[in-house]
């Protein structure tokens, strides 16, 4: 752990508080600033130039996190900033130094913790799963008028895309998938996920599951620590690699080698990278659901 512990009387904070340094808490901040400026940085230069990366690109478009928020470092709940003053919104100015307003936090967020922390719990639950074989992605184009991504051509002509559909199955268990098949695509999903049973039905080999844990660890924060969000964006950034390089579309030209779940090969390599990334996001999903925990025990004590 970094810092000290120290224990200061006042309704605001946590009882118990963590005391970081000044130099380290600086270092800390420009640390997470230097790490998440290789992700932000070439992103708003394409966005200057009006140009758009499928890959890059998509975790500051699909999520409502922006760049500026992400380059924000924060340390977490119970923490105190040791010559600290004016950090920042939803923080407190306290006797040498400032801390996060933890119980304001909580006052007016404690149901999206409680339903975070629901859905984290119900997906490390379940045994995960590694039989999709990406194919949600081809669902998304599936007899489809206009294909989403247009400036990128797809692998296949429409009809082999199709073919490959039918012959595979869809087997998707995530919502925020889902939602952009086709109308012709849904029916031949052997489930029909809504945002109401996302609790009932995700599971933790799922990438975009996984990909999700971003979504919670911002949604979270400043409640959690910068770190962990960056740890987050980095495991969703690789995955929404692999989530492309497995779709029907061909981004060989951004140096992007297919994974061509047509064939055994492509499948047996797609069941290993999502369970390598079911291996990479159970500690974050663990750390998120902690975080949770501790934080709605400590409503009672908050009160005034």
């Amino acid at each position: 752990m970094w810092g000290r512990t120290a224990r200061r009387p006042t309704p605001h904070i946590l009882l118990r508080v963590e005391v970081l340094a000044e130099d380290q808490w600086r270092a800390r901040q420009a640390a997470h600033r230097r790490r998440v400026a290789a992700w932000i940085d070439p992103h708003v230069e394409r966005k200057a130039r009006r140009e758009a990366h499928p890959v890059e690109d998509f975790l500051f478009t699909y999520y409502s996190h922006r760049p500026a928020r992400l380059r924000e470092w924060h340390p977490g709940a119970g923490v105190l900033l040791e010559g600290a003053t004016g950090f920042g919104k939803d923080y407190l100015d306290v006797e040498g130094g400032a801390t996060l307003d933890t119980a304001g936090l909580l006052e007016r967020r404690r149901s999206s913790v409680e339903w975070i922390a629901e859905l984290l719990r119900a997906t490390a639950s379940r045994p995960a799963h590694f039989g999709c074989f990406g194919m949600h992605e081809w669902a998304m184009v599936y007899r489809a008028e206009e294909i989403r991504h247009q400036a990128w051509p797809l692998r296949l002509t429409p009809d082999e895309t199709a073919a490959v559909v039918e012959e595979r199955g869809v087997r998707c268990s995530h919502f925020d998938a889902f939602r952009f098949f086709t109308p012709k695509a849904r029916p031949l999903n052997v489930l029909q996920p809504t945002r109401e049973r996302q609790p009932e039905l995700e599971q933790p080999g799922c990438l975009h599951a996984n990909m999700d844990l971003y979504k919670w660890a911002y949604k979270l924060s400043p409640l959690v620590s910068g770190e962990l969000v960056a740890d987050c964006f980095e495991l969703a950034r690789d995955v929404r690699a692999v989530d492309m390089r497995a779709s029907p579309y061909d981004l060989s030209a951004l140096g992007y080698r297919p994974i061509r779940i047509e064939t055994a090969e492509g499948r047996a390599e797609y069941a290993a990278l999502q369970r390598a990334f079911a291996t990479r996001a159970h500690p974050l999903r663990e750390h998120l659901l902690k975080a949770c925990t501790h934080l709605l025990n400590l409503v009672p004590a908050l009160r005034p």
